[in-house]
């Protein structure tokens, strides 16, 4: 029986993705073993939206090879797709695996062993002209790493092209997976226990476009899968602004397995910066979208990024940004310095900012949001409220059980009772509890 290791890099698509793969090489007969010496077969599904992301993927695949130089190492996604015409392929990497094609790990690793045997080494190549492709890459999984929630991804492809991201042309367009192919996993998933779906994709939001059904969006979807018995909770990954129209946030609202858990992306609160990033909106119509989700649910956790430090961004752009997070007000903000990236506009921008400034704006903006996460959290002492139990863990010197309420609170517990995987009301009456 051959030992395979995957590692996963970046976002939460790729992380499915990854458990996906290792579900196909379990059912082909493979041991699964950790990512270190002793595997006959490594795969990286590697990451390609930042020049960081590039060097982390290079620095596992070698990391591969040298934890046995006789193993086929594997790389996989987007910093290959990338790569793809760019010139000599690493040569630690016996396999190249570009995006829409990780469903066919199996029977390219089959290849891969069949040449091997004719001769002393063999290489495969399998990419595809990524931006010219219809195709959904089917991949799914039944038994997901994580015990009580489950990601799933219903899209690929992004038709954004925000200045800054590489992201479209490592991924494609946007290709939506057929409704029924994900209430088929959904109800899989129901079946296997798993109480939590959260939905995601590259840009969730576009789920649909690519249909000529009309009535195809991501409401739809949702509504869909808000009828499968046995999920009790709906959590939705990152979401275009512009899609929080009124019908959007009344229709959720009267769902109640919809978590109240929005994460929308900004970038900045500038519209002069927006507008240079070719981000679709401006700060005040992102600041309708959260005041529709505030009208229609009962304090959501609103989430969102920033970037700081943009090229062009000046002292006058980044305090607006600054007032803007102030004004809104967020349960959570993720800061973010801008990182060149070989291949999108922003790289080639004047005015880029230097490191030293970009330090200094991360530290202010996550010193204010750390202050308005302090204040969304105290708004529930003294409140009881529902929460789905996931693992036991030492916290604070003792041995407690964690979970996560709708608004995605991580909330610590003592409780001798065995809790996995149960939904249960908590009283919180103190900081310890929730868990940062």
């Amino acid at each position: 029986m051959k030992k395979a290791a995957l590692h996963n890099l970046g976002c939460k698509v790729n992380a499915y993705e990854t458990e996906a793969m290792q579900e196909m090489l379990e059912k082909a007969g493979y041991e699964i073993v950790p990512f270190k010496e002793g595997a006959d077969v490594y795969v990286i599904n590697t990451c390609t939206v930042t020049n960081i992301a590039d060097r982390k993927s290079r620095q596992m695949l070698h990391r591969a090879r040298k934890f046995n130089p006789d193993a086929v190492v594997v790389a996989a996604g987007c910093y290959v797709q990338a790569q793809d015409k760019k010139g000599e392929k690493d040569p630690c990497i016996d396999i190249v695996l570009g995006n829409n094609r990780k469903k066919d790990l199996v029977a390219v690793l089959e290849t891969y062993f069949t040449q091997q045997k004719r001769k002393k080494h063999a290489e495969i190549e399998d990419l595809i002209d990524i931006n010219h492709t219809n195709e959904y890459e089917n991949m799914s999984v039944t038994k997901p790493q994580e015990h009580t929630r489950a990601y799933i991804k219903v899209q690929d492809g992004c038709n954004q092209f925000c200045s800054y991201c590489i992201i479209p042309y490592a991924r494609g367009r946007v290709r939506s997976r057929a409704k029924e192919d994900v209430l088929r996993e959904v109800r899989t998933l129901a079946k296997n226990g798993y109480q939590e779906i959260v939905l995601t994709g590259i840009h969730l939001s576009s789920y649909g476009v690519d249909i000529s059904d009309e009535k195809e969006d991501l409401l739809s979807l949702i509504l869909a899968v808000h009828e499968v018995e046995g999920i009790k909770r709906i959590r939705l990954g990152s979401l275009e602004p512009r899609i929080v129209t009124e019908e959007f946030a009344a229709t959720l609202a009267g769902l109640e397995k919809i978590c109240p858990h929005f994460h929308l992306s900004m970038q900045s609160g500038c519209d002069a910066t927006l507008k240079r990033m070719n981000r679709r909106y401006t700060s005040e119509e992102y600041a309708e979208k959260c005041q529709l989700l505030r009208k229609y649910f009962q304090h959501p956790a609103l989430t969102t990024d920033v970037i700081v430090g943009f090229p062009g961004e000046t002292e006058e752009e980044f305090e607006m940004t600054r007032q803007f997070i102030d004004k809104i007000g967020f349960y959570e903000t993720h800061i973010f310095k801008y990182s060149k990236r070989e291949g999108t506009k922003a790289a080639v921008m004047e005015a880029q900012v230097s490191e030293e400034i970009k330090a200094q704006r991360s530290a202010v903006l996550i010193e204010l949001g750390e202050k308005h996460r302090r204040k969304y959290i105290r708004e529930y002492k003294g409140k009881e409220a529902e929460v789905l139990i996931e693992e036991q863990i030492r916290y604070e010197g003792k041995k407690v059980w964690t979970g996560h309420t709708k608004e995605y609170m991580k909330i610590a517990l003592e409780d001798d009772r065995n809790l996995q995987n149960c939904i249960i009301k908590v009283q919180i009456d103190n900081d310890l509890q929730i868990i940062h």
